[in-house]
């Protein structure tokens, strides 16, 4: 069975997507199946990877995306849930696509009002496990080895649901106040999430969508969007990066571990827990990033005829290098750890 992997903060701009994406992107060229799922209103991540196709596919390919493929559940349309046909990466065949839906949160309301009353309207017993039941099916279909979601920057309680179906968890952040503050506020949120969905899977167990009985279990936070210098964040980057690391291990882990969403302690590197459970630390693309999307490629795959000449084609190589061996080793932990 395929295996879930969510991305997600409620704070916005810690490039959730694009980490998603080139994630994704790693995993799919060491051979591994993987399937990302928008589920992100902005459909931010459709974009980024059908670019100027995006208007076309929606006309021509209606019912191939996310909230298509969950309305028989939410609109009580009575025939089962069944797979869609992913957009398949031409690139990289081994990544393909559930695209979002810029309406897809009109389904909030009622996947919130079936987490609350389920037992007392009994047509909502199946919103809960749709989305997962859903998933399940594109990923047998494609034999797919892992699907990655990549959430919208809220604690909706579509966020809640997609979090809480996934069998792991990353969390992307961004070495300043707001996602120290973030990671306090987390601390509280996700291991009630965690004790609501423990009631779930009894409650949602025997509907004809149920729920997962896995706990989602942290495999690292990532620290990105910085500067370097001589190859290490810049000194007053380095100062929020042990602020994270602290907060991480002071509040986020006790509360976790709580509940169960933490991974044995051998499972974790010695580099990720002297740095707060930091799986990866991905600085500032620069100047990269609009190149990769006029190629569709991630940046550590840009060839050197699209990085110009001389002392330019040498510094973006270098840069570019360095980040094929951060989402190497990155693509390798999630291997070695999400099983």
């Amino acid at each position: 069975m395929a295996i879930k992997i969510c991305l997600f903060n409620h704070k916005g701009g810690v490039s959730k997507t694009t980490t998603a994406y080139n994630l994704a992107w790693k995993l799919a060229r060491k051979g591994k199946k993987v399937i990302l799922v928008d589920a992100d209103p902005q459909c931010n991540l459709t974009g980024l990877i059908l670019g100027d196709d995006f208007d076309d596919f929606y006309r021509t390919r209606p019912n191939d995306n996310l909230m298509a493929g969950i309305a028989p559940a939410f609109d009580s349309i009575p025939v089962p849930l069944k797979a869609i046909d992913c957009y398949v990466e031409p690139k990289n065949s081994n990544m393909l696509l559930i695209p979002g839906h810029i309406n897809l949160s009109e389904y909030e309301v009622s996947l919130s009002i079936s987490h609350q009353l389920s037992n007392s309207i009994p047509t909502l017993k199946n919103l809960p496990g749709a989305f997962n039941w859903f998933l399940i099916l594109v990923a047998a279909k494609y034999n797919a080895d892992y699907l990655i979601i990549d959430m919208n920057p809220s604690l909706s309680s579509m966020n809640q649901n997609l979090f809480c179906i996934s069998n792991y968890f990353i969390l992307p952040t961004s070495p300043d106040y707001f996602s120290v503050m973030a990671i306090r506020a987390l601390s509280n949120v996700l291991p009630k999430w965690e004790k609501w969905a423990k009631d779930a899977r009894i409650t949602f167990g025997t509907s004809t969508y149920p729920f997962p009985t896995t706990t989602p279990q942290l495999l690292g936070t990532v620290v990105q969007n910085y500067a370097i210098r001589n190859n290490n964040p810049s000194a007053s980057f380095q100062t929020w990066f042990d602020e994270i690391a602290d907060c991480v291990n002071t509040h986020l882990i006790p509360a976790l571990t709580s509940e169960g969403m933490i991974l044995p302690a051998h499972k974790y590197t010695t580099g990720q827990l002297a740095k707060g459970y930091a799986i990866a630390e991905i600085p500032d693309f620069q100047g990269l990033i609009p190149k990769a999307q006029h190629l569709g490629v991630p940046v550590y795959e840009l060839p050197d005829s699209s990085l110009g000449k001389g002392k330019v084609l040498t510094q973006y190589k270098r840069i570019r290098d360095r980040f094929l061996t951060i989402f190497d080793r990155f693509a390798d932990d999630i291997i070695s750890m999400a099983i």
